[in-house]
C-alpha cells in the first residue's frame, strides 16, 4: 500500500480516535505527536525515547549497535515510541503506510490513559518528565565541562551507578520511612509484648534496640544507601548517583507493567479501529500489521500477545461468565469495560497474571516451561493439570523487577571496620557469580571498603568477599 498521505490526513484520523477512545472510557494525556525518519527514531531509542539525555559512552555504544543491525537488515525499527509525560508525546515513523500510521495512533492512545490512571506511574511526575531529564542533562555536562572534574571521572562513577540503579525498591507506592520514623518503629517493636497474665509471670528481659546500628532496617536502595553513608563522596558525585536513582525510578513502572501496558494499547487499538470507517484497502493492511504485532513468540513470550488475550479474557469473563467462573466474578459483579478499566488502574505484571492467568487461558496459549541443558532446550513441564499452576508461577517470579536479585545492605560496619555487608533475598535462584562480581566490585568503587555479600550457592551458605580488587568465595558455617 503507498505511504503517501498528508499531515491534515493524520490529523483528521487523530480526531476520530480520540473522540472514540473518549467514548470506549478511556482519559489519556493531552497528546502530541512527532514525525522522525529512521535515524532519529534510532537516537530516541538509545536515550529510551527522551528528547534530553546526559550523555554517556554507553547510550553511543547503543546507537551504533541499533543502527548497524538496521542497516544489515537484521534488526527493526518499532513501529512508535510513547514518553510516559504530560502532555505525552509519542514518535511516529514518517515512512510507515497510512494503516500502520493510524493503527499507531490508536495504540499510542492505549498508552497514555495506562500512564496516566495506572497507580504504578503516579510516583513518576508525568508533568515534570521533561523538564526533569533536560536539567539532569544540563547537570551532567556541567560537572563534565569542569577542568576539575572531567569527562573520564564522570563516566567512571556514571559507569558504577547505571550497573546498580536497578538495585532499589521495587512498589514505589508504598512510601520509605524517614529515619525518626524508623527509630520510632524499632523503639516499638523492642517493648515486650503485653502479657494478660503479667502477674503470675516474670518479668521478661528488656534489651533496648542498637540505634547505632546502620541501616535499621534492610535497604534496598543501594545508590541512595551509599550517597547518603559514605563522607568521601563529593558533592558531584553524590549528585550525580540521585540523578541515577531518580531516572530509574522514573523507568521501573514500565518495567514492572509491561504486559499490561502493551496488551492494553493493542486491545484499545483493535476497538477503535474496528470502529473506525476505514477504506478497504488500510482495513486490510490494519489486520495484517494487528496480527503481526500479536503473533507469538516461539520459545518466549510476547507481551503484547500475553496481555491483550488476558483483557479479551477478563472483559469477555465479566460480561458472559460461564458457571465455574462466577465465584470471581462475584453475585455484584462489574460489566467487562467496567472490570478492566478497574484492573488497568490497581494491578501491575505480577498480581495481574496471579489473579487473572487462568488453567484455560495457559492451556489456550500453549504456555510451556523449559530447561537448558548445555547447549539444548528441554521442556520440562506443560500445561496439563497437574503442571499448569508451576508454569503460571514460573512466568510470576520472571517478569516485571523479577529477574533482578533482591539484595539489601544489612550492615555498613560489619566487623566494625566500615565493611558493607548485604544479604541476597534467595528465591530458590541462585546469583550468576560472573554478574555477582562485576555489582560487587561497582559497590567496592563507591563505597571504597571491602564488601560482603551473603548467599546461597548450590544450597550452601556463602560469603562473597570483594577487596583488593578480586572477588573470593567464602563458605558460611
Amino acid at each position: 500500500m503507498s505511504t503517501s498521505y498528508t499531515i491534515k490526513d493524520l490529523e483528521d484520523w487523530n480526531k476520530q480516535i480520540l473522540r472514540l477512545a473518549r467514548e470506549f472510557g478511556l482519559n489519556p494525556y493531552p497528546q502530541e505527536f512527532e514525525l522522525c525518519d529512521h535515524e532519529q527514531m534510532l537516537a530516541y531509542m538509545a536515550y529510551s525515547g527522551m528528547p534530553s539525555h546526559y550523555p554517556h559512552w554507553s547510550y553511543g555504544k547503543s546507537y551504533e549497535k541499533l543502527k548497524t543491525l538496521y542497516d544489515y537488515g537484521v534488526g527493526g525499527l518499532p513501529y512508535e515510541m510513547v514518553i510516559n509525560s504530560n502532555p505525552c508525546i509519542a514518535y511516529l515513523m514518517r515512512d510507515n503506510a497510512l494503516a500502520l500510521q493510524v493503527l499507531t495512533l490508536a495504540h499510542v492512545y492505549g498508552h497514555s490513559d495506562f500512564f496516566r490512571n495506572n497507580f504504578t506511574f503516579r510516583s513518576t511526575r508525568a508533568e515534570f518528565t521533561l523538564e526533569t531529564f533536560k536539567a539532569h542533562a544540563d547537570r551532567v555536562r556541567r560537572y563534565i565541562e569542569d577542568p576539575s572534574i572531567g569527562l573520564e571521572k564522570v563516566e567512571h562513577l556514571l559507569d558504577a551507578a547505571h550497573a546498580l540503579s536497578l538495585q532499589c525498591r521495587r512498589n514505589l507506592a508504598i512510601r520509605k520511612q524517614t529515619p525518626e520514623e524508623e527509630q520510632e518503629q524499632l523503639l516499638v517493636e523492642s517493648k515486650p509484648l503485653h502479657d494478660p497474665f503479667r502477674s503470675i509471670h516474670r518479668p521478661p528481659e528488656y534489651a533496648p534496640p542498637d540505634f547505632n546500628r546502620v541501616p535499621l532496617y534492610p535497604d534496598e536502595d543501594l545508590i541512595l544507601f551509599i550517597r547518603d553513608h559514605n563522607p568521601h563522596l563529593s558533592d558531584w558525585e553524590k549528585d550525580l548517583l540521585t540523578i541515577v536513582h531518580e531516572e530509574a525510578e522514573y523507568f521501573i513502572p514500565q518495567i514492572e507493567t509491561k504486559i499490561m501496558n502493551e496488551g492494553w494499547a493493542s486491545f484499545w487499538h483493535k476497538l477503535i479501529l474496528e470502529r473506525l470507517d476505514l477504506p478497504q484497502g488500510v482495513k486490510l493492511e490494519f489486520l495484517v500489521r494487528h496480527t503481526q504485532v500479536l503473533s507469538p513468540t516461539p520459545g518466549g513470550i510476547n507481551p503484547y500477545h500475553l496481555g491483550f488475550k488476558l483483557w479479551e479474557d477478563i472483559e469477555r469473563r465479566w460480561n458472559d461468565p460461564i458457571p465455574n467462573e462466577e465465584k470471581q466474578c462475584g453475585s455484584r459483579r462489574k460489566n467487562g469495560r467496567e472490570k478492566i478499566l478497574e484492573v488497568r488502574e490497581i494491578e501491575r505484571d505480577t498480581s495481574f497474571l496471579r489473579r487473572y492467568l487462568t488453567e484455560e487461558l495457559v492451556r489456550e496459549l500453549n504456555l510451556f516451561e523449559y530447561q537448558s541443558r548445555g547447549n539444548e532446550r528441554v521442556i520440562s513441564r506443560v500445561a496439563d493439570e497437574e503442571n499448569w499452576q508451576q508454569i503460571k508461577q514460573t512466568l510470576i517470579r520472571n517478569v516485571g523487577m523479577g529477574s533482578v536479585p533482591v539484595i539489601k545492605i544489612e550492615n555498613a560496619d560489619y566487623n566494625n571496620n566500615r565493611v558493607l555487608f548485604l544479604k541476597h533475598d534467595h528465591d530458590d535462584r541462585d546469583l550468576h557469580l560472573e554478574y555477582a562480581e562485576k555489582t560487587l566490585l561497582y559497590l567496592h568503587q563507591l563505597w571504597g571498603r571491602e564488601v560482603v555479600l551473603e548467599t546461597t550457592i548450590n544450597e550452601k551458605k556463602s560469603l562473597l568477599c570483594f577487596a583488593d580488587e578480586k572477588m573470593v568465595i567464602k563458605p558460611l558455617h
